[in-house]
């Protein structure tokens, strides 16, 4: 590649990642569309977040799925029972994270806190229960689509 052109410093390493990231997330969409998942976006987000951190991907992707988990069954009882407030959300937040740490998975809060706000937050005609299974399902495809990915093609050990 050029010297001073539009692509220095882009590295064989960082080309190969992003095909990788761009493959693994199409995969994703595509795979969710063809299982008619509402909101089939979640998938491939679900695919670039583990894809694409720093974190170990099966530490991050067993973090992510039981906080989703986790979020999707607190978001939806209670809305359910309540109706969403900033002081019904707030309180849903806080119950996220004592929950997480008291089932020891201190790192799934955030996905939690995450799944929680989207079913709270985002009006919706559907039942609770259903957004937060339909949530649930979309992110797990997605980590599922990552971890596949991230063992066949694992990302190069330098410079990407």
């Amino acid at each position: 590649m050029r010297s001073g052109g539009v692509f220095s410093g882009v590295s064989r390493d960082s080309v190969m990642d992003s095909v990788r990231t761009t493959i693994a997330a199409v995969a994703a969409l595509l795979l969710a569309r063809l299982l008619n998942m509402r909101e089939s976006y979640w998938a491939p987000i679900s695919t670039i977040v583990i894809i694409q951190s720093t974190i170990p991907p099966l530490t991050l992707g067993w973090q992510r799925f039981v906080g989703t988990a986790l979020g999707a069954v607190l978001g939806a009882a209670i809305a359910t029972f309540f109706s969403p407030n900033a002081w019904v959300y707030g309180l849903g937040i806080f119950l996220c994270g004592i929950l997480a740490w008291l089932l020891r998975v201190g790192g799934a809060y955030r996905f939690a806190a995450i799944t929680l706000s989207i079913i709270l937050l985002i009006p919706r005609t559907s039942a609770p229960w259903l957004i937060g299974w339909h949530r649930f399902l979309e992110v797990s495809l997605g980590i599922a689509v990552a971890l596949v990915v991230t063992t066949v093609w694992p990302r190069a050990k330098k410079g990407a």
